[in-house]
């Protein structure tokens, strides 16, 4: 068993593993023997985003959510020399799943975890059992206006526009408006999460880390062709459950993945970005209904 348990509740348990030349750091909870679920984080977040819906799906499944690089715990010494790109993002996805030993798996895609997940997915589309995909895009369709900043960065990367978006995101005002804004409550949102996220950006180094890959994210989006072929090809079990008031990724970047998996479920729900700081339960309860129903557990 994977983490400690407290009552009825598994809580997860922090381990570090070597994978591609980085210790990644990952929580883990959940029996073992069970259909494993990868969570796959964000920006500017880490594996700590998901401490309220992990104890929610480790009864039933095995949990593990690992820390990208660059983010959160995980330490990429400076003698590999990482280039941070989401290629690279997804090559050491893939190393640390063969370092866990994992053949078969769901993944929770959200944000930067989307293109991350979506590239695994590609490389080994039998390993993949179904794809929950939490305001993770990979539709234009799905692109709201708060990209004009960062698209004017990609056709443009000028030391002025790169300290523009510094400037607008890379700190506590711009973290805290990700987490917040099209929450009804915003008191709702646990201050630990965003100052937290900002604590870690503040790290030297990091913030032209995030720099180059808010610039690498167009990548993400000459890619999305090729992820539509695979969903076409694979066609995964997809449930899109999505925070409808997300200014970044927004509705119809949900709606879309039908074009492609017509079976795919969507579920709106009234919150923004980082849905799972209010609708946790509500999340963790459609993805056990949507995994029932897909033959993975019981």
């Amino acid at each position: 068993m994977k983490g400690s348990q407290r009552g009825d509740v598994l809580f997860p348990s922090i381990h570090r593993v070597e994978a591609d030349g980085v210790r990644v750091f990952y929580r883990a909870a959940g029996d073992e023997s069970r259909p494993v679920v990868l969570l796959l984080h964000g920006f500017p977040a880490s594996s700590f985003m998901f401490r309220e819906l992990i104890p929610r799906l480790a009864d039933q499944y095995r949990v593990i959510a690992p820390d990208l690089p660059g983010f959160g715990f995980t330490e990429v010494p400076a003698e590999r020399k990482y280039v941070y790109s989401f290629d690279q993002l997804a090559k050491t996805i893939d190393a640390f799943t063969a370092a866990l030993n994992l053949k078969r798996y769901a993944i929770y895609v959200f944000d930067y975890g989307a293109p991350t997940g979506f590239r695994l997915a590609m490389a080994h589309p039998e390993r993949v059992s179904a794809i929950i995909s939490q305001n993770g895009n990979a539709y234009e369709d799905g692109l709201g206006d708060a990209w004009g900043p960062i698209r004017q960065y990609w056709a443009s990367p000028t030391a002025e526009n790169r300290g523009t978006i510094a400037k607008a995101i890379l700190n506590l005002e711009g973290t805290r408006w990700q987490y917040t804004h099209g929450v009804k409550d915003p008191d709702r949102v646990a201050p630990e999460a965003y100052t937290l996220d900002t604590a870690l950006l503040e790290r030297p180094g990091n913030k032209d880390i995030q720099l180059d890959l808010i610039l690498d994210y167009a990548s993400n989006v000459k890619l999305y062709p090729t992820f539509h072929e695979y969903f076409r090809k694979s066609k995964p079990p997809l449930l899109a459950v999505w925070g409808k008031n997300d200014p970044f990724f927004i509705p119809p970047g949900a709606e879309a993945f039908r074009k492609d998996i017509p079976s795919a479920k969507v579920q709106f729900l009234d919150t923004g970005h980082f849905a799972l700081e209010t609708h946790a339960a509500e999340i963790a309860s459609a993805m056990k209904d949507f995994f029932i129903a897909n033959g993975i557990g019981d």
